[in-house]
């Protein structure tokens, strides 16, 4: 094996390695979500080249310089304002969702027309339409940070791979069965890191998690008394968060599908939920027009977000994880400290409820969707 080049990656930090082995380039990361700005960087390179052979002491330097940038990068907190940049009428019929690439040049919608389409983001041009399903497409994800691939669930029980380049479908899942024999609407859908695992969370109370290549089934997460509003993976892939309509979120080991804690404290439906990216933090919305930010940690509530004037039904951090964005039916979007729970930034505009909202990679572009049939770009 021969070191190549290192990438950086800001969030959450890491560090790339491209290498050759048997003449072939591959990759791999180094996760550092522990890096602070007090971070001992000849400690963390030390420990990492024990646990590392391709790092040799000749590579010692130019990673310490690599680990400074990242840190200096941790210590620039994002205190954007943002501004409406472009409004878009997307479908005929209502929309359900939005969701950006990791770059923020393209981003998806799904609506009750049983389509999902692909739009630029600057032009607001249409790029493709993604059409099978047999009902509403309510859940839509792209399998960042590669974004060559975009995830469908629907009401027809059915959830699809695609290509974004061509718009073809590679895959259809089917049949989200619990024990007790029925099946269910999909509702919320999310990759993991790798791609190589889709999790599904329906209506039926159950989540099932799926091999993104083959298309089966790797497990079954039991537990939940309601519908499932939301699940997906933090960022090492160690641990699944679902949200239910029955007011709590679970915890689950993702290795042998185990709950290993239940997130209690919200007085109505959970309708959202959500990891920073380094998976240190947990963000939960609700019905009852509060959202809460929990420690993964020690699953304590560290502070509770009080403003919107009604249900919240979405919820997401910025990459930097030092913001929240909110989506509500009181038709406007917020910008939260993470740490404090403060308010920041109200965005007004939309004319009926947000249902859906979040960032950019880079944190400097918001997407909001509402039921008045447009997506607002703010930036």
């Amino acid at each position: 094996m021969k070191l190549k080049s290192f990438l950086l990656r800001y969030y959450p930090p890491g560090i790339m390695l491209e290498y050759e082995k048997h003449g072939e380039l591959k990759t791999k990361s180094i996760d550092l979500l522990d890096l602070g700005p007090s971070t001992d960087v000849s400690a963390l390179v030390e420990e990492i080249q024990k646990a590392e052979p391709l790092i040799t002491a000749s590579r010692t330097e130019q990673v310490k310089l690599l680990i400074q940038r990242l840190q200096e990068k941790l210590g620039q907190h994002s205190n954007h304002t943002f501004y409406l940049f472009k409004v878009l009428k997307a479908h005929i019929l209502p929309l359900t969702n939005v969701a950006l690439n990791k770059s923020g040049s393209c981003f998806i919608t799904g609506s009750y027309d049983r389509t999902c389409k692909l739009w630029d983001t600057a032009s607001g041009e249409e790029l493709n339409t993604l059409e099978g399903h047999r009902n509403v497409v309510y859940a839509i994800a792209f399998n960042n940070p590669y974004g060559d691939k975009i995830a469908t669930g629907s009401f027809d029980k059915t959830c699809k791979l695609w290509s974004v380049e061509t718009g073809k479908c590679y895959h259809t899942f089917r049949g989200h069965t619990a024990e007790i024999g029925h099946s269910a609407e999909i509702i919320s859908l999310s990759f993991n890191t790798s791609g190589d695992r889709i999790i599904t969370g329906s209506f039926d109370h159950t989540v099932v998690v799926w091999d993104a290549d083959t298309g089966r089934k790797v497990n079954i997460l039991i537990g939940h008394c309601a519908e499932i509003s939301s699940a997906l993976f933090n960022w090492d892939c160690s641990l699944i968060l679902t949200g239910s309509m029955d007011k709590t979120c679970m915890l689950w080991d993702a290795a042998n599908g185990k709950c290993v804690a239940t997130l209690t404290g919200h007085d109505d439906e959970i309708l959202d939920s959500c990891f920073d990216y380094t998976g240190k933090l947990i963000a939960t919305a609700s019905a009852d027009g509060t959202a809460r930010i929990f420690s993964a940690a020690t699953r304590k509530c560290i502070a509770k977000l009080e403003g919107h004037e009604g249900e919240i039904s979405k919820i997401s951090f910025n990459p930097q994880g030092n913001r929240l964005l909110t989506g509500s039916s009181d038709k406007t979007a917020r910008i939260w400290d993470a740490q404090t729970g403060q308010c920041l930034q109200v965005l007004e505009g939309h004319t009926d409820e947000i249902f859906s909202c979040t960032f950019n990679y880079k944190g400097n572009i918001v997407i909001t969707g509402s039921k008045d049939n447009t997506c607002r770009i703010w930036r």
